[in-house]
């Protein structure tokens, strides 16, 4: 039996960068369990699935495009101290919630402080990098029934 389009399956995986620093990994802890195409998981980890039996491993480089997406340029906004909650004291590196035109909830990290704005960056934080995946398929479930 090998993992198909519809399928539950449960993996253990670890999730490194390109330098080897290990950013999300289930190994040690519970397995993840997602369904294949369901958008779940990115793209790439899903296409590497496709097609494994249970017991199987392997080790996978995902490309942007296929992982956390371009860089995008367009996704790092200018906010004006003035609109920073009082006392609040921005640090490059700083997670930081803001609210964008449209009233959503948005994301990202203080890149850059200066005396009148702080840089954030929206982007997913692995956006326009490569990842490596370690993989080992443990189960596949049987597909998912229309509700």
């Amino acid at each position: 039996m090998t993992a198909k389009k519809g399928d539950t399956v449960r993996v253990n995986y670890t999730g490194r960068s390109e330098d080897g620093t290990v950013f999300e990994s289930s190994v040690g802890l519970a397995p993840l369990e997602f369904t294949i195409g369901y958008d779940e998981v990115v793209q790439g980890f899903e296409d590497a699935v496709l097609g494994m039996h249970p017991g199987e491993k392997k080790t996978v480089t995902v490309q942007p495009e296929e992982g956390f997406g371009l860089y995008d340029e367009d996704l790092v906004f200018e906010v004006g101290k003035e609109e920073l909650p009082e006392g609040f004291i921005p640090q490059v590196g700083m997670d930081f919630d803001m609210v964008d035109d449209e009233g959503r909830e948005v994301s990202g990290t203080i890149i850059e402080v200066s005396p009148d704005a702080v840089l954030v960056d929206t982007n997913a934080p692995l956006a326009g990098k490569a990842v490596i995946y370690e993989i080992e398929l443990l189960e596949i479930k049987p597909p998912r029934r229309p509700s």
